[in-house]
């Protein structure tokens, strides 16, 4: 009897040794197991901050079509309805090529301009058992300006100019996003005390407050305004709505111009005397075409 007992406290004890060494082999496998990386989305709800663009870009096959507004000076007065009365526009398109490739084509009422560009996406942030802390992209450009001049040789390279922009983002969590915009701005004319070449930094930022609702701003320093006095560096504060698909973004700007080749060499207007414009843009994404399943 006693040796049975024996047996039966044996197996027993044997028995609840292999219990436990596999639960802490399982313990050890799952904290091998780390949570696969995931990408952050949304770092910006637009493929904008406000004028300059965003790390976001067009998954693919989707289309965003944007109207952009921007009016007279706020200190125009009465008469011009504080500058509702005068107002610039653009139409612009951007069409997701891949899932890391934008291209997007834009026309603008400011010197009838036209130009095309891309948008790369080369890193995204993520998290998870590979973490990126930030999201990087690559946004060049190509502009046209079409207005008519007086001389009739005018030569076409004139009108030309090229932009090349490295965007740097982080989104800290779900309220407050921040980018660092460095760009290149060449144009081919330019006035005889401008630079053909301009170089600028910008900082831009965005804390959502609300489900659907964000403040926006944007800041660049550049290389022109250090040495001519009649232009300014670029500010701009805004608020992002998200509706139904559509996303409105309403902001005030001391630069009335849209492009990059001219809101960065060409603002004009001073916050401090009263040189503001008001100015939206409106954006609606189409789905036009269904990626191919993989």
């Amino acid at each position: 009897m006693k040796i049975k007992l024996l047996l039966i406290t044996a197996i027993t004890l044997f028995c609840a040794n292999q219990i436990f060494s596999q639960e802490d082999l399982l313990d050890e496998l799952n904290a091998q197991v780390k949570e696969p990386p995931q990408q952050v989305q949304e770092t910006f709800k637009s493929t904008r901050v406000i004028n300059s663009h965003s790390v976001e870009r067009m998954k693919q096959g989707q289309l965003d079509f944007r109207i952009n507004h921007r009016f007279g000076q706020i200190n125009d007065g009465a008469y011009n309805l504080w500058g509702l009365d005068n107002a610039l526009v653009s139409w612009d398109f951007g069409y997701g090529i891949t899932d890391w490739v934008m291209a997007g084509f834009r026309r603008s009422s400011q010197n009838k301009m036209y130009d095309g560009s891309l948008k790369f996406s080369i890193i995204r942030q993520t998290t998870g058992s590979k973490t990126i802390p930030v999201s990087v992209s690559y946004y060049t450009n190509l502009g046209i300006f079409t207005l008519k001049q007086n001389e009739d040789n005018f030569p076409f390279k004139h009108r030309l100019s090229y932009v090349h922009q490295i965007l740097v983002a982080r989104k800290f969590n779900e309220h407050i996003s921040l980018q660092v915009m460095p760009i290149f701005v060449h144009r081919n004319l330019v006035n005889y005390d401008e630079d053909n070449n301009i170089y600028a930094v910008g900082v831009g930022g965005r804390y959502k407050f609300h489900r659907r609702v964000a403040l926006t701003f944007e800041y660049f320093w550049c290389s022109q305004t250090a040495s001519n006095s009649l232009y300014y560096n670029p500010l701009s504060v805004g608020v992002d709505i998200e509706t139904g698909g559509h996303v409105f973004q309403l902001f005030l700007t001391n630069s009335r111009s849209m492009e990059e080749s001219s809101f960065i060499s060409q603002t004009m207007g001073s916050w401090l005397d009263g040189g503001i414009y008001f100015g939206f843009n409106i954006s609606r994404v189409f789905a036009v075409a269904t990626p191919k399943e993989k």
